[in-house]
């Protein structure tokens, strides 16, 4: 690479690095004061809050990486323009297209530490993330669905329970059905609610009544109570709401397969997930080319300008992404489309723009 390549990737670099480690710690400052008195109300012990601040800087950080990264691309470009560098480099005959090479590679580099933070690292540290928060500052409420709970267990199981209680391991209203190859009803188990005892290892049924179809009609069983084993993990009724985003790569995907064999409601929410993780690297492309566009004409108001409209373009992305995840989430529209479409329309836009800035 050229002294030029180098100018501008470091500045690249360095001003995105700077961004991470100015507000970041003013996120941690801003939580801690705003957690802190349920933290001690909750007696949540020392370690675990460093281990907690750790997790969140982690959680934090990836999730902002992409506002902070067109951050940058404003300041530093801004800058550039109108200290008239960029006029002085395309002057001596270097092409816009030459001039955007250090942007690409400072893109690319940004990428590839997005792709591992949120395939790899990041899905650990929301777990612990989100645990805490569950345990100490949201205590009383609840991760997950608790009421009609309903999952396919494999091709010939069924179970359903009206509401589950995940602090003592019940639910209730519990229905076990099992078909036979011919897809009909073989028999159907019934009880008040379900109990895991984890001191026997099994579970106990109360009210329990066992329906077997005959051709020559029902034969019935029925019990107090009955102690029995079954295949499934009672916690496995109703996983937590955060479960996809405590995954990596690998175990997200099998996890996808499994919940849709299962025919689980919200396997969108899932699916949504998955998707966003492999488009978070091409944002640092679609952004690097808005924040160029955006930035590198040296305008009468000076850096402040560049500034707001750019800050304008990234709300407007944020909103167009939430509003078409809450579609995937809470509809039948595609978690694919919702999120191909904000990133293709701010893509075509950054092209357009790129375009206006050429001439």
């Amino acid at each position: 690479m050229q002294i030029i390549d180098w100018y501008i990737l470091k500045r690249y670099l360095l001003t995105f690095g700077l961004m991470l480690l100015l507000f970041v710690p003013i996120g941690i400052m801003l939580n801690l004061s705003e957690q802190i008195g349920k933290m001690i109300d909750n007696e949540a012990p020392l370690n675990e809050i460093l281990i907690y601040y750790g997790n969140f800087t982690i959680y934090i950080g990836n999730l902002l990486f992409p506002i902070f990264l067109f951050l940058s691309i404003l300041f530093f470009t801004s800058k550039l323009a109108n200290n008239t560098e960029i006029i002085a480099i395309l002057s001596s005959g270097v092409s816009f297209g030459r001039f955007l090479r250090p942007y690409w590679i400072g893109a690319t580099v940004i990428a590839i530490i997005m792709f591992i933070m949120t395939m790899f690292v990041v899905p650990n540290a929301s777990k612990g993330y989100n645990e805490f928060k569950f345990k100490y500052l949201k205590r009383g409420k609840q991760d997950r669905v608790t009421s009609n709970i309903f999952n396919q267990l494999n091709e010939n199981d069924f179970i359903y329970v009206s509401s589950f209680d995940p602090a003592r391991k019940i639910g209730y209203n519990f229905t076990f059905e099992h078909f036979n190859e011919e897809n009909k009803l073989e028999y159907k188990i019934s009880a008040a609610n379900i109990r895991w005892v984890p001191k026997d290892t099994l579970y106990r049924l109360t009210s329990y009544i066992k329906r077997k179809v005959r051709e020559e009609g029902e034969i019935v069983e029925s019990k107090r109570r009955l102690d029995t084993l079954f295949t499934f993990n009672i916690e496995d009724l109703t996983p937590v709401s955060y479960i996809a985003e405590t995954k990596n790569l690998f175990e997200l995907n099998k996890f996808i397969d499994t919940q849709r064999r299962k025919g689980a409601s919200n396997i969108n929410a899932y699916i949504l997930t998955k998707y966003k993780r492999w488009a978070l690297p091409i944002t640092a492309f679609i952004l690097t080319v808005i924040g160029v566009a955006v930035s590198s004409i040296k305008r009468r108001g000076g850096m402040g300008v560049n500034l707001a409209f750019g800050i304008g373009v990234a709300f407007i992305y944020i909103f167009f992404d939430r509003v078409f995840g809450t579609l995937a989430e809470q509809s039948g529209f595609s978690p694919l489309l919702a999120v191909v479409i904000p990133n293709l329309l701010f893509g075509l836009l950054g092209f357009y723009l790129l375009q206006q800035t050429k001439r």
